[in-house]
């Protein structure tokens, strides 16, 4: 197995792992996302924690494909190499922020240090309301623009097939517009029509995951080709 085979292997099974993991962890952060008055109850700290521990190894896989795919994709474009790994990198440090703030909703309900009822629910709501703005920033806002510049390449350049880049360069940008239409409250994030708008940026890292692991990138010998077509 080559170098190049290798670092598309490890790079499918990094996207593999950001999607299993972070569905498992949203899942598992149900009773703290949904129950105003966790703090005061008997609560479900072990779920949190474990939802925390998932999410955590999200921001690893995260970063992981920003590492693994530069090497690859900087020979096409170097400077939409550095933008997306950039960006990954930031979108792991956003949900970094979400975790955080969950487990601060964890300490609060252990310990509430004498804190009136009414101001730990208050608490609590803005501790979770951080976690849900940093769902929104990190995985629709930065994602759909990293996105977009990894598709850019990967379609212009013929490393993966080009309908999956078309995915990409559909998926990216709908995924973007779609936070903004959340951002002003015309639908909920966690909802049909929310889903419906982040399936082809999900078709896209699917489909790019499975293509990496099963086939790997195209030949070396498209390099100069992909130079040409990108204009560099």
């Amino acid at each position: 197995m080559t170098s190049t085979r290798k670092t598309a292997v490890i790079a499918g099974v990094f996207y593999f792992i950001t999607h299993v993991a972070s569905i498992a962890a949203l899942v598992l952060y149900d009773p703290v996302l949904k129950d105003a008055g966790y703090v005061l109850g008997a609560g479900a700290d072990t779920r949190v924690l474990l939802g925390a521990i998932l999410e955590g190894i999200v921001v690893l896989a995260i970063v992981g494909t920003a590492v693994t795919l530069f090497p690859v994709v900087k020979k096409y474009r170097e400077g939409a190499a550095l933008g997306y790994a950039g960006l990954r990198v930031l979108e792991a440090a956003v949900i970094v922020v979400g975790i955080v703030s969950l487990l601060a909703v964890v300490t609060l309900r252990r310990d509430p240090e004498g804190a009136d009822a009414s101001a730990l629910v208050v608490a609590g709501k803005a501790l979770v309301a951080v976690h849900d703005w940093t769902f929104l920033m990190g995985p629709n806002f930065v994602l759909g623009t990293s996105t977009t510049l990894l598709a850019y390449v990967m379609y212009a350049s013929g490393l993966v097939p080009r309908f999956i880049g078309v995915l990409g360069l559909v998926g990216g940008p709908l995924v973007f517009g779609s936070a903004i239409a959340v951002m002003f409250d015309m639908y909920e994030q966690v909802s049909v029509l929310g889903a419906a708008t982040a399936v082809p940026v999900f078709a896209w890292e699917l489909s790019l995951a499975g293509w990496l692991v099963v086939k790997g990138f195209k030949p070396v010998r498209t390099v100069a080709a992909g130079r040409v077509r990108l204009g560099v």
